[in-house]
């Protein structure tokens, strides 16, 4: 499988920046760093050539919230819960707000935000910042499902795909049609973009290149 996974064990998916790093002991330059690497990572996320998926077992707060709505698949159990309460001890979570007012409705995110209130994984499947929401023993078939799908198709056109997805959504429409037409033009000189096409049209199975 070229598919990548964020998952975890135990009762917490992720719970985001561990906050004795970030005690008045440190200074401003170390805060600086630990912000900016995870900025960093989430941005990593959408600039590899896979998809990336969140497998959500749990509560996911903060910085662990900012990482599932910066995955490109997100798939929870029933028990998952989203919250980002940085609010509550002071610290407003500006970084994870990139990530969840790109993933959901402004007014939602902002709620989140301001009250630090978590929401269910059925509430968070319905404003769009997770993808599919099962029971927690089927979170592993319907992640791996999913996975498996994915990677019967060509690796390269994914990742022409993936690229393309990102930097078209951050467009205005006129632009996005531009960069995704030229796009599809050059997803055609790729070999696997042929070799579809060929099989389509023959009636069989695509042996791809990758």
């Amino acid at each position: 499988l070229f598919v990548k996974f964020f998952a975890a064990k135990g009762p917490v998916f992720c719970s985001g920046h561990d906050l004795k790093e970030l005690s008045n002991e440190d200074d401003v330059k170390h805060h600086s760093q630990v912000f900016e690497l995870c900025a960093e990572i989430m941005t990593l996320i959408q600039k590899l050539p896979v998809p990336v998926i969140a497998k959500v077992n749990g509560l996911a707060t903060a910085a662990g919230c900012q990482l599932v709505a910066s995955c490109d698949i997100a798939v929870a159990s029933e028990k998952s819960q989203f919250a980002t309460p940085g609010v509550n001890i002071g610290l407003f979570c500006s970084t994870p707000a990139v990530a969840l007012g790109r993933s959901l409705p402004r007014k939602v995110a902002l709620e989140m935000l301001f009250t630090g209130e978590p929401l269910s994984a059925h509430e968070a499947l319905m404003h769009g910042l997770v993808s599919k929401v099962v029971p927690e023993d089927k979170l592993e078939e319907e992640t791996m499902k999913i996975s498996q799908k994915i990677c019967e198709s060509s690796k390269s056109v994914l990742a022409l795909g993936k690229a393309t997805f990102y930097r078209q959504i951050a467009q205005d429409l006129d632009t996005a049609y531009k960069i995704t037409t030229k796009v599809m033009v050059d997803n055609l000189t790729l070999r696997d973009g042929q070799e579809g096409i060929e099989a389509f049209v023959q009636k069989r199975k695509p042996v791809w290149s990758h």
